[in-house]
């Protein structure tokens, strides 16, 4: 397995892969990479003839007040983790190279960035963004693949890459799960024992109002009713929001009246267990079985 820090040699080992007709796949992270991270790479390396990782704690992502500083970054662990899955490449970027003094280039993603984590992080999408238009024009990936976890994250790199007519195709994989079904995320590290103990309840209330919607309730209002009642907030786990919306556009159902669409509904939640904050979703497509 390759590391490289530098802009040019990650740029150059790439171009080397396509120049030799390989296909690349690619995984960007922010590191602290747990059993989540591994199902993508694992996907990565099996579908494609070369796999890449990025590890970067990209600082444009994170909002005033946020986690930046005290956000793990454990990199011996990290390598050892992308050594176990295969990965051919591992670029540790470097934030002078990708934010250079002078830098002054945004790409924002309009619409799809304003609801749900927009409303309360108005900048992350921004961030999210530009650092993978970036990382994607240094590592010309021919797949990237996301986790399902971060559901209005996979949207907005969807939509940047059909707009800007980028050779790459986006994947999207299911969330990886600990046995009681909380969704692995690098914050989870965070929870003490008693916010870990709640935490299980975020997907425990959106199974419940997946099968209020699965039953035949066309009210917004009434499933998240359902998925309130499981969770049942208290100091242990603040709600920040829960939101039933078109799984592709992110938009609300007029009149709180769920109606099928092309991509299905989407039920998302963030919810803070002790002050760490987490997320989660499930989708139901117009047809078929709803996600796991």
């Amino acid at each position: 397995m390759r590391i490289v820090e530098k802009l040019e040699d990650a740029a150059a080992w790439c171009g080397r892969y396509r120049a030799s007709g390989l296909s690349v796949g690619f995984v960007p992270t922010l590191g602290a990479l747990h059993r989540g991270h591994a199902s993508l790479l694992e996907r990565a390396r099996a579908e494609c003839d070369r796999a890449v990782a990025s590890i970067f704690v990209n600082p444009t992502q994170f909002g005033p007040g946020e986690d930046f500083t005290a956000y793990p970054r454990p990199r011996e662990k990290d390598l050892a983790l992308c050594r176990a899955a295969g990965v051919d490449l591992v670029y540790l970027a470097r934030a002078e190279e990708i934010y250079p003094p002078g830098f002054q280039t945004w790409v924002t993603v309009e619409e799809v960035s304003k609801p749900l984590c927009g409303v309360s992080r108005p900048i992350h999408f921004r961030g999210v963004a530009t650092v993978v238009t970036q990382l994607f024009a240094v590592v010309r990936p021919h797949r990237a693949y996301f986790g399902a976890k971060d559901y209005q994250q996979t949207l907005v790199v969807r939509r940047l890459v059909a707009d800007l007519h980028l050779d790459t195709e986006v994947r999207v994989e299911p969330t990886v799960r600990e046995a009681d079904g909380l969704a692995m995320s690098s914050r989870n590290a965070y929870l003490d024992a008693e916010a870990r103990s709640a935490a299980p309840r975020i997907r425990a209330a959106l199974l419940a109002a997946r099968t209020r919607v699965l039953e035949g309730e066309t009210r917004t209002a009434a499933v998240l009713d359902r998925l309130r009642e499981v969770l049942r907030p208290d100091a242990l786990l603040e709600l920040e929001y829960a939101e039933v919306r078109d799984a592709t556009t992110l938009q609300e159902f007029p009149d709180g009246v769920v109606r099928s669409t092309p991509g299905g509904v989407v039920i998302a939640v963030a919810a803070r267990a002790k002050g760490t904050r987490l997320i989660d979703n499930v989708v139901i497509p117009p047809d078929g079985p709803a996600s796991p």
